[in-house]
């Protein structure tokens, strides 16, 4: 009983690192409550190792990650090239073409609510774009680390990348996007 209890507290402590590292990289809430739920079956069945290790977090991120790039590998489509899709510029079948950002100026944003506007507005990208940007930003990998476990050239890496930092930038200065809490914080 004892084991369960500090597995439920271990769990408690991680969730939402795990949580927030499967959406950033799926884009999908759904499926990011589905990988933490195996990230979690893989360490319960660890829990031994885990519970006295000081690097236990860092192998949840790994993990967390790991099951989200073979996720997206096996049940998405393949990685389509830049060339296949809609020119840059041409607003019809841009996705982000009709989203705005929210006027700054006006309002105070809490750190966490930051978080969450830009957690929204990388939730909007497309996965080509939104996968290499969260692994070099917020999972600190190298574009030589991204490129071999995406399997593409480093070129590509590169080019994704700043294609996915510019339409983040497009998507959070156009505004109409807030994160949920937003208006009536924004109202008060």
């Amino acid at each position: 009983m004892e084991d369960l209890q500090q597995f439920e507290a271990f769990m408690r402590a991680y969730q939402d690192m795990v949580y927030g590292t499967a959406v950033r990289l799926l884009g999908n809430y759904a499926e990011a409550q589905d990988i933490a739920q195996e990230v979690f079956l893989k360490a319960h069945e660890r829990f031994g190792e885990l519970r006295a290790s000081q690097t236990a977090g860092g192998w949840l991120k790994t993990v967390t990650r790991n099951l989200c790039l073979n996720h997206l590998t096996r049940h998405r489509a393949r990685w389509r090239l830049f060339t296949d899709l809609a020119k840059p510029g041409d607003e019809e079948s841009d996705p982000l073409a009709n989203l705005a950002a929210p006027d700054l100026s006006e309002e105070r944003w809490d750190e966490e609510a930051r978080q969450r506007w830009v957690e929204t507005g990388l939730s909007k990208l497309s996965d080509i774009q939104r996968i290499p940007l969260v692994l070099y930003h917020f999972e600190d990998l190298s574009y030589e680390d991204i490129a071999e476990k995406l399997g593409v050239s480093l070129s590509k890496v590169k080019t994704d990348i700043h294609r996915g930092r510019l339409a983040l930038r497009k998507h959070l200065l156009r505004g109409n996007l807030r994160p949920e809490g937003m208006i009536a914080q924004a109202e008060e």
